[in-house]
């Protein structure tokens, strides 16, 4: 959708089997959902490593030549969106060096606070960096690194950034995965005819038949080689917080993460929802498709009829041409169109996921109308959006987050719906947490857990750090 926080990144790593790139490839295609501007495979036979790097789909970038140029046991993958550098090949991941101890390559999901920073210390001792991208700054650390294992000099150059990151790691004959302290983004650990798979979630493992392990740990570092599989925790330790938005919109709703399936979870918010703020409505329909699961879950609880009363166009891409003369909502309708022998003359509860910019919901009130619909009443799984996200997802600047400026009422009239309700922060978290404080929801109420050290981050949303709002 045109006003939905856009995804971060996706990544997969393959350790010990002889297709590893093609594996990778179908990985990626599972994590397309995490990103959709470049993807990217590098590969090794063990003695040398290969590249292959693209903007748009995964589909659109890899053909069987290209696969071929990729032989080895030996790959990781990155599915592409950026939240730190320019849209543009040169910020493309896989990162790809060179340097005195051999090659490296990088994959990287999240964002770090201080690279900023970092680069420009390193830019002052001679570093020339290739991209834009804030991952670039871990492989230059590692470059520098005075430590003698692929693996220590991982876990010295992650000692010095700060912020989030689910990366794989790898030489010509060695792969690492390591999750940050805090472990902000997914990441997690499988087997496959006796190799090792490491992925962002776990759909990827159910797409190539993969055994899922288990979960790699907030602060775990991963080193697979011929010697089989090592884990080491070499930063301090620290209380989790997970990403909330993984749950609410981002992962796969057959994904595992976290502890938990993403369907229940949703299921279980969409519930809390209709116990918090009923509607007096004919029928529940969801905006697809993230919000088709917690509008199951409303309506289940309700005692209402589950209506797909909204029909998505899955086969829109990024961008598009609009026609000369001037259609209404023409983007909005590209990608959603109603079904008016269910929306007329009904009262509906439109259940969704979240309000970023309030501009889309605003049209689908209207397209409901337009319909026939009777009454309209929006229902938001999820707390209104306060604030910035530093962590790994592109969110718009303060000033730009309806719910920020405008308080419920004028939030309800702008959209131009009967009623408006949010579930509140305190369900949600209960929804989440069952009493264990482990989610991150600075989104919601400005409580970041990691400093913003960057002073281009903490400027650039419009006073997001001025003093009444510092944490």
């Amino acid at each position: 959708m045109l006003d939905k926080l856009h995804e971060e990144c996706g990544v997969v790593g393959v350790y010990g089997h002889p297709e590893a790139a093609n594996l990778v490839y179908l990985g990626l295609y599972a994590l397309q959902h995490r990103g959709q501007e470049s993807a990217g495979i590098v590969a090794s036979n063990h003695s040398k490593m290969h590249i292959e790097i693209g903007m748009g789909l995964v589909a659109d970038i890899f053909n069987p030549d290209r696969l071929l140029k990729l032989p080895g046991p030996l790959a990781i993958g990155h599915n592409r969106y950026s939240t730190a550098g320019n849209s543009e090949l040169v910020n493309a991941q896989p990162c790809l060096i060179n340097y005195s101890a051999g090659s490296l390559a990088l994959a990287h999901n999240g964002n770090l606070v201080n690279a900023q920073t970092i680069r420009e210390e390193l830019g002052a001792k001679g570093a020339i960096f290739q991209s834009t991208n804030d991952s670039e700054v871990i492989v230059h650390l590692m470059a520098q690194s005075k430590a003698e294992t692929f693996v220590d000099r991982a876990a010295d150059a992650l000692r010095q950034v700060s912020g989030a990151y689910s990366l794989v790691l790898m030489t010509e004959t060695e792969l690492v995965a390591a999750r940050d302290p805090h472990g902000f983004r997914p990441l997690c650990l499988g087997k496959l005819d006796g190799a090792y798979i490491v992925a962002s979630e776990t759909c990827v493992m159910d797409l190539i038949e993969a055994e899922f392990i288990r979960e790699v740990e907030p602060g775990e570092v991963i080193l697979i080689n011929d010697q089989g599989m090592q884990s080491f925790f070499p930063f301090k330790e620290v209380d989790p917080k997970y990403c909330v938005f993984e749950h609410i919109y981002f992962a796969r709703p057959d994904s595992y993460i976290f502890g938990e399936h993403v369907y229940s979870v949703r299921k279980n918010m969409g519930r809390a929802m209709a116990q918090e703020s009923p509607a007096d409505v004919d029928i529940v329909v969801p905006v697809p498709d993230s919000g088709v699961v917690s509008a199951m879950g409303f309506a289940e609880e309700s005692g209402l009829p589950f209506e797909m009363g909204l029909i998505r166009n899955h086969y829109v891409g990024r961008t598009f041409i609009e026609p000369q003369s001037q259609i209404r909502h023409f983007g909005v309708k590209l990608k959603l169109n109603p079904v008016k022998t269910i929306i007329a003359g009904k009262r509906i509860a439109i259940i969704d996921d979240s309000i970023v910019r309030g501009t889309t919901s605003r049209k689908i009130v209207k397209m409901l109308r337009d319909a026939g619909a009777r009454e309209v009443h929006l229902r938001i799984s999820a707390p209104p959006i306060l604030h910035s996200c530093f962590y790994g997802i592109d969110t718009p600047t303060k000033e730009e987050l309806i719910a920020h400026k405008h308080n419920l009422e004028e939030t309800r009239q702008y959209l131009a719906a009967d009623s408006l309700a949010y579930l509140s922060l305190e369900k949600m978290m209960a929804v989440l947490e069952n009493g264990k404080k482990k989610f991150c929801s600075a989104c919601f109420d400005g409580n970041y857990p990691v400093p913003i050290i960057d002073k281009k981050l903490a400027t650039s949303q419009l006073g997001l750090f001025s003093s009444e709002n510092s944490q």
